[in-house]
């Protein structure tokens, strides 16, 4: 007996966004918290667009690695993953459960090779240069930094962005603050990290992406402290321009990773380079309520 075809689709879809789902339980509670805070309207789409995000970097992150492909193999997997990844976004199907959801968000909300491209640049960087060399760490100056940065973190952040906007109209000097906003919290987000994972980045991965010396000093990290609350700050001041069931996760997150900031801090170098800088589970649902609150209160005036 079969079953009509658009039924079947839709189905599968569902399917689809579900493993999206299982991907953020996986690999991010934090993420999961602010989802949780999206309007429903923007919910599935963003968890979509992490879920694709998150695969793509453990197979470059050393997934393909450990399983035991050779470079050449590797190179393979995420040539086949970006062209499996178009041809979704162009047709509306995959039989990859993470690429097909993407691509619905994809295709619902105007996300394109402008934003897509970018983002799977990054990935190849990451990929080819541990991968043909890996005895030499990769050490970015500030030229590569922002490069890799834009399209590993930037042009996701705009990805999000054109879900929240896809049912707005608005002037074009207003459209063009959010999108410089969405960047700036992206790469805000990707800098913090990047401090964060020192160790993993520089003892497994070999990798250095805030500067071009062998062990960054206490003076990079305050100097780095001092770009991303500047980062920050931008990102927080355009979030009264987002849809309102948008605005208390995106404050939400920002309160997170400023927090983050705060103990990255207060925290040297040498100690970043041994641990992962964390918030505690309980400090982290008193950000969001707060964030919620605020939201509220802005709405309520």
């Amino acid at each position: 007996m079969s079953i009509a075809t658009d039924t079947s689709l839709t189905h599968f879809t569902r399917t689809a966004e579900r493993a999206a789902n299982q991907v953020i339980a996986a690999y991010s509670t934090s993420f999961g918290l602010a989802c949780r805070l999206l309007g429903p309207r923007h919910r599935q789409h963003v968890r979509n667009i992490y879920a694709l995000v998150r695969v793509a970097d453990e197979l470059v992150d050393g997934v393909t690695a450990e399983a035991g492909l050779s470079y050449e193999e590797q190179c393979q997997a995420l040539t086949h993953f970006i062209d499996e990844t178009h041809s979704a976004v162009n047709i509306g199907y995959s039989s990859d459960l993470i690429i097909h959801a993407f691509a619905q968000t994809a295709r619902a909300a105007g996300i394109d090779e402008t934003l897509i491209d970018p983002f799977f640049a990054s990935m190849r960087t990451d990929l080819g240069e541990r991968s043909a060399a890996p005895a030499v760490p990769l050490r970015f100056d500030s030229e590569a930094h922002q490069g890799y940065v834009h399209g590993s973190a930037e042009v996701v952040g705009l990805m999000c962005l054109r879900v929240f906007m896809r049912e707005e109209n608005i002037d074009d000097a207003d459209a063009a603050a959010l999108e410089y906003g969405a960047g700036r919290l992206g790469a805000a987000f990707q800098n913090i990290n990047f401090l964060r994972d020192l160790a993993d980045d520089t003892h497994r991965l070999g990798r250095s992406y805030l500067g071009t010396s062998d062990h960054l000093e206490d003076r990079d990290r305050i100097e780095w402290v001092g770009t991303i609350r500047a980062q920050l700050a931008d990102a927080g001041a355009v979030i009264p321009l987002l849809p309102h069931d948008a605005r208390a996760a995106v404050r939400s997150a920002l309160a997170l990773f400023s927090a983050l900031t705060d103990r990255i801090e207060q925290t040297t170098v040498d100690e970043l380079y041994r641990s992962r800088v964390r918030v505690p589970d309980a400090v982290k649902a008193g950000l969001a309520a707060r964030a919620v609150a605020s939201t509220w209160m802005e709405l309520h005036r």
